[in-house]
């Protein structure tokens, strides 16, 4: 049993939580919060399991890491803590664990991410013997493994697009939705997602991962943005009202250009409530989805919807990036000391789970 700690239990580190105990060859030993009111804690009830793992969260990272558990989730946010986060992980790492994680966007493509940022993780893996795999949770996955998977399918490729589409209001976090986003500002707020530049440091990567896959140099990277205001005012369960007039749908591109040409392409298309922009990609109930459509010879499309937390689409999504993060955790362990990316580690069978259930 590879003993486990998740470090972190927000949207992500719930679902990591679940993911672990979940896994034949995981054990859950400890789990870390920054909350002191989540200290003392059950992971269990942590991760709205609904019964006991009997692991009580904890605030210490000393002791947690002197535990020297041999793999560690780290779903602690990376957004606005990018050197924090990328501190704490390489402490992991010098342990001589396996860190998997969502939360340092410049490493999902370690080949292209700042010379300084990846001679620190090299570093720390060279003194401790630990390794590191990040993966997103747009999900990470639905930008790497499955266009490249699906392109296989294809005689002939013209292009490869990636799109989240998803119905912001249901998702819990209401500062990135409102801040980060910029959902319910006004139409002259500038969202901190989609600065110029910004876009492509958090997805870039995954896009030359997919240039990388298919064989073929991405010559330049370019970002397309639009905005519409909502015509209405609207309610939301979890977020109070978002006002007309402001901002109410987002949606960006980060374009890999090959040959001239946007032949791989990153999109999202997110939305407050569905009357706004109805002429953007939905989905037909219009709760959300990851979808890949192949261009070529024959078009494929391929839509995958994930539900979690009473039938949350955002919560969905969240599981089945930690499902991948989590799920690489055995392979890694078996792999050696190292700095992987998603062309490395491979998307392997739920081996073991079937049927599997707990009391």
């Amino acid at each position: 049993m590879v003993s486990t700690l998740v470090w972190g239990t927000g949207n992500v580190g719930r679902a990591a939580i679940r993911a672990v105990d979940a896994h034949p060859a995981l054990d859950l030993t400890a789990v870390l919060v920054h909350d002191p009111a989540k200290a003392g804690r059950d992971a269990g009830d942590l991760a709205g399991l609904g019964r006991p793992l009997g692991v009580r969260a904890t605030t210490d990272v000393d002791a947690a890491l002197r535990a020297r558990p041999r793999a560690v989730v780290y779903a602690a946010s990376g957004d606005i803590r990018p050197d924090e986060a990328l501190g704490d992980i390489t402490r992991a790492i010098r342990t001589g664990a396996v860190v998997v994680t969502p939360s340092l966007y410049a490493l999902y493509d370690p080949r292209d991410a700042p010379p300084e940022m990846r001679a620190r993780v090299l570093d720390a893996v060279a003194e401790g013997g630990g390794s590191l795999f990040v993966s997103g949770v747009d999900p990470g996955w639905g930008n790497d493994v499955l266009p490249l998977l699906v392109s296989g399918l294809a005689g002939t490729v013209d292009a490869v697009r990636c799109q989240e589409i998803f119905d912001y209001s249901v998702y819990d976090q209401e500062d990135s939705v409102r801040y980060l986003v910029g959902m319910g500002q006004p139409m002259d707020y500038e969202p901190p997602m989609i600065a110029p530049t910004v876009p492509t440091m958090v997805w870039g990567g995954q896009v030359r991962l997919i240039a990388r896959g298919l064989g073929v140099r991405v010559e330049e990277i370019r970002e397309s943005v639009q905005r519409r205001p909502l015509d209405a005012t609207v309610s939301t369960a979890t977020m109070g009202e978002f006002k007309a007039g402001t901002q109410g749908a987002l949606r960006f591109e980060v374009q890999g250009i090959v040959g001239g040409e946007p032949r791989i392409v990153v999109e999202h298309v997110t939305r407050i409530h569905p009357s706004c922009a109805p002429d953007w990609p939905a989905t037909p109930d219009q709760g959300g989805a990851h979808r890949v459509i192949i261009e070529g010879r024959p078009r494929i499309e391929v839509t995958v919807e994930a539900t979690d937390e009473d039938g949350n689409r955002a919560a969905g999504g969240n599981a089945t990036a930690a499902g991948r993060l989590v799920n690489a955790i055995e392979w890694l362990a078996e792999a050696g000391p190292g700095l992987y990316d998603a062309l490395d580690v491979p998307l392997r069978p739920a081996t073991g789970k079937l049927g599997r259930s707990h009391p």
